[in-house]
């Protein structure tokens, strides 16, 4: 698997991962570059970020847009994705953010979290994407008791404080009304969703090839240099000039894309397994409410839910190295916590199994920014959620290149990722991370 932190760019021609998602779709018509073209600006990747700041800048500001991607669009993270529309990115609670920007800076990057939602929801509603959208909300659950307490604090906060539509659920009422695990109560967020992230990642892709988009897979970015003004993307069979740069491939950035972004995220792998179908038996036995996503409170975070087919989804953190990311060992793993999650379901196999990078900022909050003559610009650092915020990222992003004077006072763009100190002992950090993390958990 490629692996950002070894490889200088993606190989081309690799196809879609052999994921639940992929096995829905028919392959897609193949656009690769193969000249040397104009182009006002140029976005590296295809992925939600890529494809929003692509429709955006084309449709709302008529630029001239070329989209180049190193595969499919969608091959990334995008793609990969359990599908949890959440109104959230990065790993800060409102609590941390109130105390590190005051509380209404927190307010205000909630409000973007919750129109993250709403974008999603209107590009879904603009290109009719038929992407198997589910409303069953969000819980979070709480693995331990003495964690119970906090998660109650947080939903009194966004109540009172932010006039946001949770509620707090007891652990009789979690698995009465939500789902039959061992949990010790959560919170119920209802307005999030869930979808199929490649479908939606090919209604954004429709979407913006309509608005006026050129997109080109199949097409990585090989070498970028500057001509004056100008950059020059080269691609194995063609190059591209531009005015301006959008880096959109947040996960599978390697280290070699440009100085701006060297040593300033951390590529992570996150994997996945589907189940075949539940019985009626099974479903009942766990007793989870249809639509329903679920993430408990773990340093290594569990998410599951049921797809409309009644397969489960279940997901947790991957291996530490591209290479060993289809390994049998980490499938395994999510089996293990599948079954400590659901022992009714000891008996359920895996029927998929695959792996993707996210995008860890050092300070456990994503960025928008651009260099100091505004011609090179960045959304990374999602930290695994980033459904909802890269739609609203790439928007951000056409803001950013065509009227930043009107982008919201908020932090996302007032800073650049910060770099990672000791960045080659990254992945040595994580190792011991995940082995004190599973002590904890």
């Amino acid at each position: 698997m490629y692996d950002p932190l070894i490889e200088s760019y993606p190989k081309p021609w690799q196809g879609y991962p052999a994921s639940y998602w992929a096995s829905e779709l028919a392959k897609p018509a193949d656009s690769e570059l193969q000249q040397d073209i104009r182009t006002e600006v140029a976005i590296i990747g295809a992925g939600y970020t890529g494809l929003s700041a692509g429709y955006h800048l084309t449709k709302k500001y008529n630029a001239d847009v070329t989209i180049l991607e190193a595969n499919e669009a969608g091959w990334g993270c995008s793609g990969r994705n359990a599908g949890f529309v959440l109104a959230g990115t990065g790993r800060l609670s409102l609590q941390q953010m109130a105390s590190k920007w005051g509380q209404e800076s927190a307010k205000h990057i909630y409000r973007e979290y919750l129109n993250s939602i709403d974008s999603v929801n209107r590009m879904i509603s603009l290109g009719n994407i038929q992407c198997d959208k589910t409303t069953g909300g969000y819980l979070k659950l709480a693995h331990k008791k003495d964690l119970v307490a906090g998660l109650r604090h947080q939903a009194d906060v966004l109540r009172t404080q932010f006039s946001e539509r949770v509620e707090f659920v007891d652990t009789k009422r979690v698995g009465e009304e939500f789902v039959k695990c061992q949990a010790y109560g959560g919170i119920y967020y209802p307005q999030c969703f869930a979808i199929n992230p490649l479908k939606l990642v090919q209604g954004y892709q429709k979407l913006a090839i309509q608005s006026g988009v050129r997109l080109h897979t199949n097409s990585p970015v090989i070498q970028w240099k500057k001509d004056g003004s100008k950059h020059v993307l080269s691609t194995p069979k063609g190059t591209v000039t531009a005015d301006s740069v959008i880096i959109a491939s947040n996960g599978y950035t390697s280290k070699k894309m440009h100085p701006i972004v060297a040593k300033r995220h951390f590529p992570v792998l996150s994997s996945v397994i589907v189940t075949r179908p539940l019985t009626s038996d099974e479903l009942r036995e766990i007793g989870i409410k249809p639509g329903l996503m679920v993430m408990d409170t773990r340093a290594l975070k569990y998410y599951y839910r049921i797809l409309p087919d009644n397969r489960i989804l279940f997901g947790g953190r991957g291996a530490i190295k591209g290479k060993d990311a289809e390994h049998q060992l980490y499938c395994q793993r999510l089996l293990d916590g599948l079954t400590s999650t659901f022992p009714q379901l000891k008996r359920v196999n895996a029927a998929y199994f695959w792996s993707g990078w996210i995008s860890v900022s050092y300070d456990d909050y994503p960025r928008i920014w651009k260099n100091d003559d505004s011609s090179i610009h960045y959304a990374m650092g999602y930290c695994g959620s980033g459904v909802a915020f890269a739609t609203q990222a790439g928007k951000r992003l056409a803001q950013s290149i065509m009227e930043p004077s009107k982008l919201p006072d908020l932090p996302f763009w007032q800073s650049p990722l910060p770099t990672f100190p000791f960045s080659p002992f990254k992945r040595l950090g994580l190792r011991g991370f995940y082995t004190l993390a599973k002590l904890r958990d």
